[in-house]
């Protein structure tokens, strides 16, 4: 995560799944990047590269007790899952963590082969493959 845009993607993470932790890290990215915009600018000022350097460190160190916070609060639900033999659950979240974090794309292919992310243009082509699939006629044998 020392790169920004490391931070833009890790926000799509569970762990930001709570508006206020959302909040907290956005306001700190957005002040990172206006110290470096700042920084960039005046590139011969000491003070804008220490001011940015700083919000650099304060936004890793929220972004890495959210995480740190979050981490917690999972264990603590993995244990409290197995003290009330929920064993399934438990496993649920234990496999969650073991395949890590995966982005869901919800993204078709129309009929000329290009990419449908609209909600109405998915509707549409489901619509046509369906009615395509269903309103055959039945095989001949």
């Amino acid at each position: 995560m020392k790169l920004l845009c490391h931070l833009e993607v890790s926000l799509s993470h569970p762990i930001f799944a709570s508006t206020v932790i959302l909040r907290e890290c956005k306001l700190a990215i957005e002040e990172m990047k206006k110290a470096r915009e700042k920084w960039l600018i005046n590139r011969r000022r000491e003070k804008e590269e220490q001011e940015y350097h700083h919000k650099s460190k304060e936004a890793h160190k929220i972004i890495r007790n959210k995480e740190k916070t979050y981490m917690k609060n999972v264990i603590e639900s993995i244990e409290e899952d197995q003290k009330h033999y929920n064993t399934r659950k438990m496993y649920q979240t234990v496999n969650q963590f073991k395949k890590g974090y995966q982005h869901k794309f919800n993204i078709i292919r129309n009929k000329k082969g290009e990419l449908a992310m609209n909600t109405k243009e998915k509707a549409e082509i489901r619509k046509e493959y369906f009615d395509k699939l269903l309103n055959t006629e039945k095989p001949r044998g």
